[in-house]
């Protein structure tokens, strides 16, 4: 529904509304204007925060042109009950709203074309577009950015010369408001008019699609990481920039969705984005021998079409999830897992995916992830992380702890004697689906501000002012230059940002020292008594890891991901299948404390990270995290580039088969017989290292 306040303007404007009609029956014009203007400032606040509330007003029937057009017809109804229907300025009003409303069908009509126009067949991002194809600046930000809303609220010129005039007994003064609304429409419609001939239209896409394809040449990539999904599933993607530039052979990103280009994250990658799936098929992809996806759906199949290249299910996170064992992997050549247990689900689930088509490539994001920490033997006070997923698409009581188990595991936490410090991050999207996981979220974050409130009245918990007060200031000064780098990077305008889209390396660098400085300053920044509800995108999920020494959660890639840390972590059985059913069905589990959802098992957890010297589990978590996340050595993203390394040999191998074979006696040839010694050369030693 939006913030309370948005909410309160929302209802206050449409209350208003009401408001005028009375105003004008009466008739009053201070009452009038007095209702006008607080429409006027409700509609503004609610489009300049962007409102989820603005899109729902439309869908009863309350859009924007519809309360423009209901305040003028209000309008013309205060100058009817005050006997002015003779007067001049009557019929200017009336003449002036169906001139104005007028000018907004080629308004509407020139900023709609203006921006498909500027839609380009494929957006880039750090691709040297400008010097093959002439892409013009975009129209000055002040034309299209919210211009609907702009071009309707010129009418307020001529709202305010009518009242005063009415008021004033001056009609000169409403004729002078008339005018500017019809004037300043006008010329709004003439400033588009540029933009849509000329040198200021962008190349055609068959243009476009030659220089992308042009680039392609040159840059010859080998290694392409695939993505197509809604707008929240960026952070899918986003987990595999890192790796993708560490990739020892060339890498590309090719997306489905703009809405997936916007919310990118920085990446020093070059990026394709061909919403097109006929763009996509003629794009020439032909020196790609790798092809990587992170999920399973549907746009996939405009590239596993494409046989000179292998195809690799790579996922977004490795769990005991159904997701994780798909029936749909069986279209890829291989499916790469973080250890060994990937390669076990699949053979449980028995979904046609064979065990030869399975790699161990290790986890490389997992890489930033630390070990256990020494700070509780120094004083501080242990950090216990609850990180619960999300509520799911379904009713699924084993979903999330967060609505059976969240308040008692919360409370046993803060209630903890001796005392630890507690770390409370939801899913993202946590509350989207499920009114009644939103509803526990609130109260788990005011029963942590509670606590904070009387921690911070308790003498015992002194806070070092000046030192909160430095790292306060370091958090101020280092998001600034963060705002700083930040500006310039993005465009609302496809063409252009494609055009200006070349990565900066200098500021990429100083971009990631400055969030690994902004961490530090973080958390700094508050006295380690005080218990911290952390949403939005910082600190990220793994920096809560390292600054913790144990962690709760649910069944989910976020168990996984922890156990590469090596710390305590229990795990809540929100289905109450019972400790040992839960661990026979849940890998990830065989090595946490299993909670009820009465919560009473996070004394054995608590204990563990007191006295880690007598962990009962400690021996099984490093078992456990070889059997998730594969060996430590060699490094998983050398592990990673030596499969994708492995996996660009099959497929030139294929390739030259092919070539070969066509050559020497077309289709009825058999390969043996058209492989050449080079290819059968590498075939050799291919399987001579998979047999090794």
């Amino acid at each position: 529904m939006g913030s309370a306040a948005e909410l309160a303007a929302a209802v206050l404007m449409m209350l208003a509304f009401p408001c005028l009609m009375l105003a004008a029956l009466v008739p009053s014009v201070p009452a009038f204007a007095a209702a006008a203007a607080v429409t006027y400032l409700a509609d503004h606040y609610l489009h300049h925060k962007g409102s989820y509330l603005v899109s729902r007003l439309s869908k009863v029937r309350a859009g924007l042109s519809i309360r423009f057009l209901i305040r003028q017809l209000l309008l013309v109804l205060l100058l009817a009950r005050l006997s002015l229907a003779d007067n001049l300025i009557y019929y200017g009003a009336i003449a002036c709203f169906i001139a104005f409303y007028g000018l907004q069908a080629p308004h509407g009509a020139l900023t709609t074309l203006i921006r498909n126009r500027r839609r380009m067949p494929v957006a880039t991002r750090n691709i040297d577009l400008a010097s093959r194809v002439r892409i013009p600046d975009a129209p000055p930000r002040i034309l299209l950015h919210r211009a609907a809303e702009k071009m309707l609220h010129l009418d307020l010129a001529a709202i305010v010369g009518i009242l005063a005039a009415v008021a004033l007994d001056s009609a000169a003064i409403g004729f002078v408001g008339i005018g500017s609304t019809v004037l300043l429409g006008l010329l709004y419609v003439l400033a588009l008019m540029p933009y849509v001939r000329g040198r200021r239209i962008p190349p055609n896409a068959e243009k476009v699609l030659e220089a992308v394809d042009g680039w392609l040449s040159d840059y010859r990539p080998e290694t392409v990481l695939y993505f197509s999904g809604s707008k929240d599933s960026a952070y899918q993607v986003d987990m595999w920039l890192e790796t993708m530039e560490q990739l020892e052979t060339r890498p590309m990103i090719i997306l489905r969705e703009r809405a997936i280009l916007n919310n990118l994250a920085s990446t020093t990658v070059p990026v394709i984005c061909v919403p097109g799936g006929v763009h996509l098929m003629n794009l020439d992809l032909s020196t790609v021998r790798v092809a990587l996806y992170a999920a399973n759906v549907g746009k996939n199949i405009h590239l596993l079409r494409v046989p000179t290249m292998k195809h690799v299910f790579i996922g977004h996170g490795d769990s005991d999830k159904i997701a994780s064992v798909n029936p749909y992997s069986k279209v890829y050549d291989e499916v790469w897992t973080a250890g060994r247990a990937g390669r076990d689900r699949y053979a449980i689930a028995d979904v046609g995916v064979r065990d030869e088509d399975i790699v161990e490539v290790g986890r490389p994001q997992l890489a930033p992830i630390e070990g256990v920490r020494g700070e509780t033997a120094d004083g501080h006070p242990p950090t216990v992380l609850y990180a619960p997923t999300w509520e799911g698409w379904d009713d699924n009581p084993g979903n999330t702890s967060l609505l059976l188990a969240g308040e008692n595991i919360v409370r046993r936490l803060l209630a903890a004697d001796p005392a630890v410090r507690v770390l409370y991050k939801p899913h993202p999207f946590t509350g989207t689906r499920s009114a009644q996981a939103e509803a526990a979220h609130q109260r788990i974050t005011a029963l942590i501000e509670e606590v904070n409130a009387e921690r911070a009245a308790d003498p015992r918990h002194a806070v070092d002012t000046e030192a909160r007060e430095r790292a306060a200031a370091e958090l101020a000064r280092i998001e600034a230059r963060l705002d700083e780098l930040a500006v310039g990077t993005g465009s609302g305008d496809e063409a252009e940002a494609s055009r200006d889209g070349l990565a900066d390396v200098a500021r990429h660098e100083e971009t990631a020292r400055l969030r690994a400085e902004w961490n530090t300053a973080y958390w700094s920044s508050f006295p380690d008594w005080e218990h911290r509800v952390i949403t939005g995108p910082r600190p990220r999920l793994y920096d809560c890891f390292n600054v913790s020494d144990a962690m709760v959660s649910d069944i989910s890639s976020v168990v996984s991901d922890f156990i590469a840390s090596g710390k305590p972590y229990a795990v809540t059985d929100s289905a109450g299948l019972g400790a040992e059913e839960f661990k026979r069905q849940n890998t990830a589990v065989r090595a946490a404390v299993i909670l009820s959802r009465d919560a009473a098992g996070l004394d054995e957890l608590l204990a563990a990270v007191r006295e880690p010297e007598s962990d009962p589990l400690a021996a099984e978590r490093v078992e456990l995290k070889r059997y998730l996340l594969g060996p430590d050595e060699p490094k998983s993203i050398d592990q990673f580039n030596a499969a994708v390394g492995r996996l660009a040999r099959k497929a030139e191998t294929r390739n030259l088969g092919q070539e070969s074979r066509t050559a020497v006696g077309g289709p009825d040839v058999e390969p043996a017989d058209a492989l050449p010694a080079r290819a059968a050369s590498v075939t050799g030693e291919t399987e001579g290292a998979g047999a090794g």
